[in-house]
């Protein structure tokens, strides 16, 4: 015989819109006497695993929010929310990464920090970043915030931050910035520290066009560009520049394939260990240019095109 459920006679129910988000083990607060991922639980983990192809969409600097997520090892960038800070929050600060992955951070002083490279246990991003710094304002002063499930109807990223507040990044050489004062620091910050100060490479963001970044590594450089254009349209008008010859950013580089990240498209350039950051300024504006151009273009592609795309299909890396 099947084993009978747990009676919850004389126990008050509660209708689905006030069931709150609890541990998947733990009991479910709607009174049925089953474990919560066996009952509301299952309808919650569906709602949030459907996945956002472009979490970011919608925000300022979509593409430097991909590129800090995907491919930046350390940066910061204040974030204006749509509503005035709380009090006693004087700032809030998105972060590459945080010291320990602590998905959020509020500091002895009331601020802010907001880990973004962190796992999220849903399928939209934007909504796991939202809940956690909702959560990082009210939090004590001098604790970091624990990672938890979202609720699936609650805020998004949209909804709290605000949409025409400037997104700037302020890429690092290091984490120091986790650590205002590293005198008085715990030891497993500073281990944290220096662990993450050895893996990070070196990185720099172009300032004359829209979310590109070069970064060095020991046998090459390379630049990566998020570009917000369609996927299809955009492999078209790199197909079109590559065939024609005009695909590099000078001498000895090569466009070698392109990374899928949240929905956008990142180009890779391999570059000369010889060429740094300032080097590639002016040739990346004009390769800006060629490709607004290119995009511009409607005509079938030509078989030399057609080959060119399809190299470069083959070469691309989806990161998420």
């Amino acid at each position: 015989m099947a084993k009978k459920r747990p009676q919850t006679k004389g126990k008050p129910q509660v209708t689905s819109g006030e069931i709150p988000v609890v541990g998947a083990r733990e009991p479910c607060p709607c009174g049925s006497g089953r474990r919560y991922k066996a009952c509301h639980g299952r309808e919650a983990a569906h709602a949030v695993t459907e996945l956002v192809q472009r979490p970011f969409e919608g925000l300022a600097g979509e593409g430097d929010w991909v590129a800090l997520r995907e491919l930046v090892p350390a940066a910061t960038v204040e974030l204006p929310l749509k509503d005035a800070l709380p009090e006693g929050v004087p700032s809030v600060t998105l972060a590459t990464v945080l010291p320990m992955a602590w998905p959020a951070l509020r500091r002895d002083d009331g601020s802010v920090l907001l880990g973004l490279q962190n796992d999220t246990s849903s399928g939209d991003i934007s909504r796991d970043l939202a809940d956690t710094l909702l959560r990082a304002l009210e939090a004590e002063p001098g604790s970091p915030v624990q990672s938890r499930r979202a609720p699936a109807d609650g805020p998004r990223l949209q909804d709290v931050l605000d949409p025409k507040g400037a997104f700037e990044p302020v890429v690092h050489t290091g984490f120091e910035f986790w650590v205002p004062d590293s005198e008085n620091a715990s030891t497993e910050v500073t281990a944290s520290l220096e662990r993450a100060n050895a893996a990070a490479i070196p990185t720099v963001k172009l300032s004359g066009v829209d979310s590109a970044y070069w970064c060095e590594t020991p046998d090459k450089n390379h630049l990566r560009w998020v570009m917000p254009h369609a996927e299809e349209k955009l492999l078209d008008a790199l197909a079109r520049l590559h065939a024609a010859g005009t695909s590099s950013l000078g001498e000895g580089t090569r466009l070698v394939g392109s990374f899928r990240a949240h929905g956008l498209t990142v180009p890779v350039w391999d570059l000369p260990s010889s060429v740094r950051a300032e080097d590639v300024e002016k040739p990346a504006a004009e390769f800006a240019e060629r490709l607004a151009a290119a995009l511009a273009a409607d005509a079938p592609l030509t078989a030399d095109e057609r080959r060119a795309r399809g190299g470069l299909t083959n070469r691309q890396v989806t990161l998420s």
